[in-house]
């Protein structure tokens, strides 16, 4: 410290705030909401966090500074217990034994939304037709005569008789059992659907935990009403941590092959995807490349993922910048 200047010290006591938060972060997937909430909160900016030590560390090497080590030594103790934040090379197979399976949250193909007008096109009808996938699982679904999705098989759960807005789960293959998880939460739910693919029944499972009711074109934390804000996502991460339980107990039914895919609501530093993950493969982690942003907020935030059992091999993954929702579409090529 001696030989850094008066700005380099301000700027070092900032290095040692930011490298002690990502330090804390690495306790998060341990932590279950229920016990502190407002600690899960750090979970959506640990992307941010990672990204600041890093320009710190290259920052203080740059300069020949010791300091650089702070950061440096924080990042790979994070390597060591922390999915990987940014993938350099991408896994990309394609075989025709493989179930290409996409997971979209459509934000009821904003139909609502003054700026679009009614066409295919710009509701991602086109888009999805184009893929030509074999299962397409959908969270905030909304069921009008305008919603032009062919597959010949359909499993969708409404949020009641009188409803158009749930989930839903398209199939090229027939589905011989389906159901719901009946979350109490008014906009999200967990719904199932076990197909037939020649001989063998494959489970999938379409998620969509607790919203943070985060809009990013609104709200930001650090803004007037943040504390708010704060509260609302404490008491989001508690249900989530509820809503987790019930899978859990349901999945354990379940000894065949599965797919869990689906909208999170939380990022992959979060207890949730800690404890839905264990013992299945991220399809990002195995074949994808980036950042695997599937949020549209200004840092990147990954909250949708496809998971697969262990013996399940991800030949693709892919994660679309087309701007039909407020998350990008989400795309494996999974084969058993």
């Amino acid at each position: 410290m001696k030989n850094l200047s008066f700005l380099e010290k301000m700027m070092y006591l900032v290095n040692v705030l930011l490298a002690t938060m990502l330090l804390l972060s690495f306790l998060l997937p341990y932590v279950s909401p229920k016990t502190v909430p407002e600690f899960a909160i750090l979970s959506l900016f640990v992307p941010i966090l990672l990204i600041l030590n890093i320009s710190l560390s290259i920052y203080w090497l740059v300069k020949l500074k010791k300091q650089f080590l702070l950061s440096f030594v924080v990042l790979i103790i994070g390597s060591l217990f922390t999915t990987p934040f940014y993938k350099i090379s991408a896994k990309s197979y394609s075989l025709d034994s493989d179930l290409k399976i996409m997971s979209f949250n459509v934000k009821s193909f904003d139909y609502f939304t003054p700026k679009k007008d009614t066409i295919r096109s710009q509701n991602g009808f086109d888009f999805i037709a184009d893929k030509n996938l074999d299962i397409l699982t959908i969270q905030e679904y909304y069921q009008s005569e305008r919603t032009n999705l062919y597959f010949p098989y359909k499993y969708q759960k409404l949020k009641s008789p009188s409803s158009n807005f749930g989930m839903a789960i398209y199939s090229k293959y027939k589905i011989l059992n389906s159901g719901s998880l009946d979350f109490k939460s008014i906009g999200n739910n967990i719904i199932f659907a076990d197909i037939l693919k020649g001989k063998d029944t494959i489970r999938i499972y379409n998620v969509h935990f607790e919203s943070l009711g985060i809009k990013p074109n609104e709200e930001n934390f650090g803004e007037e009403n943040s504390e708010k804000l704060i509260k609302r996502v404490s008491k989001s991460f508690k249900k989530q941590a509820l809503q987790a339980a019930l899978f859990l107990k349901h999945e354990q039914q379940w000894k065949g092959k599965k797919i869990v895919c689906g909208d999170f609501n939380n990022t992959a530093y979060s207890w949730i995807y800690h404890t839905i993950s264990k013992n299945k493969k991220d399809a990002f982690i195995e074949a994808g490349k980036g950042f695997g942003k599937t949020f549209k907020y200004w840092f990147p935030l990954r909250i949708d993922f496809i998971l697969t059992d262990k013996n399940a091999t991800v030949n693709q993954f892919l994660t679309f910048p087309e701007e039909y929702s407020d998350h990008f579409p989400i795309q494996a090529q999974i084969n058993w």
